[in-house]
């Protein structure tokens, strides 16, 4: 036991410089986006790359390294305590359809995007992934499972910019959109939570058009939400042979273990609503916490040096999941 808290200690004593450098940074970009609005993860990104010269640092090298990659898989897993078989149930048999269709449509469509534009196969799944999914979220849980390499960390940033901004863009025209085209409540609420990437986005987009539209869209994005667990799994089968010689992923890496455990427990109504919404906070701080420390570890020049066809990739996939499930919604009208 000695022995144990020997290790332990040293270990704790290495990760919490970095770790508090990206708490921190988490804090400031979620007190700008507070009072002055804007997109938190976002900030947190960018805020974070401007700390980049700190990265190899020996004090907060290994503490950025634990966050970006251990607390990420955390808050992931956490997201499953938003989410209850009750309220996928709820959606009908022909909604659930139409947007499980989209996602996995969305996802193939992405790979084949990236494939006729030259890029790696791990590229065109992130942006289908992150597109059809949960924007920022799913970017981060696919890129976990992910061969660990310099380019697709920095391609995973570039699509957490990317679909960030692309989200926000939907929620402004989308509900205008959905007003031009008159969708009934029904209609707009699969719309909106099938086809905007990021969660506060589709409340925010709901909302605008009425409580009613609001309440919907979020259990149609939820169901979006749950469908980043067999996603996540089975890339994760994908790749597992492209680590490390030695170093295989489990097929079923932990943090999946525990967001399928939290939906299981919280659908068999084990957790107390305010449990659940405490750990529907702690999950979004998790993943700000996260993208800092992916931030801090990526500089501008990086970024930059992506390219201009992920954005072609991000703008080609959402396109296609808004004109897949406005052509469904039409077709059953």
């Amino acid at each position: 036991m000695r022995a144990m808290a020997t290790l332990r200690l040293p270990m704790l004593t290495e990760r919490w410089p970095g770790v508090l450098t990206a708490i921190t940074i988490a804090l400031a970009a979620t007190f700008v986006s507070e009072h002055q609005g804007g997109p938190q993860l976002l900030y947190a990104l960018f805020f974070g790359m401007a700390f980049n010269f700190a990265a190899n640092g020996e004090k907060i090298h290994c503490g950025i390294e634990f966050a970006s990659r251990q607390i990420l898989r955390f808050g992931v897993a956490l997201l499953g305590a938003r989410i209850t078989a009750e309220q996928l149930a709820g959606l009908g048999a022909e909604s659930i359809a139409m947007v499980a269709g989209g996602v996995v449509l969305t996802i193939l469509f992405g790979a084949l995007v990236g494939r006729l534009l030259g890029r790696p196969g791990t590229e065109g799944i992130l942006t289908g992934g992150a597109v059809a999914i949960c924007g920022a979220s799913a970017a981060l849980a696919i890129s976990a499972v992910l061969p660990k390499n310099e380019a697709n960390q920095r391609f995973t940033l570039f699509t957490v910019v990317g679909v960030t901004a692309l989200s926000t863009v939907a929620m402004i025209i989308y509900p205008t959109l959905v007003k031009m085209l008159g969708l009934d409540a029904n209609a707009a609420a699969v719309f909106l939570g099938g086809t905007i990437h990021d969660v506060a986005q589709v409340v925010a987009a709901g909302y605008l058009i009425s409580p009613e539209v609001g309440d919907a869209a979020v259990f149609v994005k939820l169901f979006r939400v749950a469908m980043l667990l067999p996603v996540v799994a089975v890339v994760s089968v994908l790749f597992r042979d492209g680590g490390p010689a030695g170093q295989k992923p489990p097929v079923l890496p932990g943090f999946l273990v525990g967001f399928a455990v939290l939906v299981l427990v919280n659908s068999l109504g084990l957790i107390p609503k305010e449990v659940t919404q405490a750990a529907s906070s702690l999950s979004r701080w998790c993943l700000v916490v996260a993208i800092s420390a992916l931030g801090v570890k990526t500089s501008f020049q990086q970024l930059a040096a992506v390219g201009w066809r992920p954005v072609a990739m991000l703008t080609a996939n959402t396109v296609f999941l808004a004109v897949l499930i406005l052509g469904g919604l039409l077709l059953l009208r």
